[in-house]
Formats: structure tokens, C-alpha cells, sequence
């Protein structure tokens, strides 16, 4: 009886110190890609920049993170699309004036966000996620018009955030990580892919 009992507090002591070890903060680095896409282009505008995420682990399966990243080189972009897309006004005559047609740069000043994340081991080392929160972006952009016009524009939208990634440990507590996200802008389409790496302390 005895014995039984220091076995089961021995199994509960390293059951703690299992957990323990699977909880605490961790943080990460790296590089930024993001594809916005205005409502009504044809296609989207590639940024650069880097990110910075920290987190706090409850246990193996569930943490939550913040991220912020910011841009270090701006995307070109050539845009000719239809003026109702953008709903700058009620007529829809396909007259040319409800065309635009505008080229430019777009920049990322800064995008945040917070999330709930679910992991998933696979092996010892490799493991999958998947996230969703709730994003804010900050973009600037500069327009250059067929009739010589030069524009600078700054705008910002929010909304909900989903994505999923893997990472793989080169240590207990050295990861590397990929992960892709999709935020659901109001004004944009925009997704995201980060690469980078972690720290567990």
C-alpha cells in the first residue's frame, strides 16, 4: 500500500514537471510576406516585412499570441479596374470615367494581432497549429495617375484572422516555424505567410 501510494506521487510529480516544462512563454521572429488585394483589382500587391510574435502557452495543445509586423519594402502594382467596385458612386454606365486606371507603390506600416492557437504534435519534434484572432493593418500607398496626378494615400482596416502552420524543434526550447494566414479585411483581401524562429523559455 505504501508503495503504491510513493508510485502514484512519484507519477504525479513528473506529470507536473511534464507540464511545466509545456507551458510559459515563448518568442518568435522572422520574415513577413503579405499579398493585399484591394476590393475590385485584378490582382493583389506583394509586401515584405518582418514580424515578431509572443505567446503564452497554457499547456501542449493551447496558447494564446500577439503578433506585430511592420514593412520593409513597399510592392508595385498596376492597377485598371471598374470605379463601381469601389462604390464611388451609384451609376453603373460602363462610361469611361468609371474606369481607373493608377499605378503605384503600397506599403505596410504595420499590422497587429492577437489569436488563440491550437497545436498538434506529430512527432517529437514536428507538431502543426492552427490560429484564429483578430487583426488591425495599417497601409500607405502612393498613386500616379494616366493624367500625371500624384496621390498619397493612408489607409487601415481590421477584422478576423485564421491560419494554420508547422514547426519543427532543433532543440527543447530552438524551433523553426512556417505558417500562413488569411485576414478578412473589409476593404481587402490579404493573406500572409510568416517563416521565422522561436523561442520556449
Amino acid at each position: 500500500m505504501f508503495r503504491s501510494i510513493l508510485l502514484a506521487t512519484a507519477a504525479a510529480g513528473l506529470a507536473t514537471v511534464a507540464y511545466a516544462q509545456d507551458s510559459g512563454l515563448y518568442l518568435e521572429g522572422g520574415y513577413q510576406y503579405l499579398d493585399v488585394k484591394p476590393d475590385g483589382a485584378e490582382s493583389g500587391v506583394d509586401t515584405n516585412g518582418i514580424a515578431a510574435r509572443a505567446g503564452w502557452t497554457f499547456n501542449p495543445n493551447f496558447s494564446i499570441e500577439a503578433e506585430l509586423a511592420t514593412g520593409i519594402e513597399d510592392g508595385d502594382f498596376d492597377f485598371n479596374t471598374d470605379e463601381d467596385e469601389f462604390n464611388f458612386d451609384d451609376n453603373n454606365d460602363g462610361d469611361l470615367s468609371d474606369v481607373i486606371a493608377a499605378s503605384g507603390d503600397l506599403g505596410l506600416n504595420y499590422l497587429v494581432g492577437a489569436y488563440g492557437k491550437v497545436a498538434l504534435p506529430l512527432t517529437e519534434r514536428l507538431g502543426a497549429y492552427a490560429r484564429a484572432g483578430y487583426a488591425y493593418i495599417d497601409l500607405d500607398a502612393s498613386l500616379q495617375t494616366p493624367g500625371g496626378l500624384d496621390i498619397s494615400v493612408e489607409d487601415s482596416a481590421d477584422g478576423p484572422a485564421f491560419g494554420a502552420g508547422m514547426q519543427y524543434g532543433l532543440t527543447d526550447n530552438l524551433y523553426l516555424k512556417g505558417d500562413y494566414t488569411y485576414y478578412s479585411f473589409d476593404s481587402t483581401d490579404t493573406s500572409g505567410v510568416m517563416l521565422g524562429i522561436g523561442f520556449k523559455y
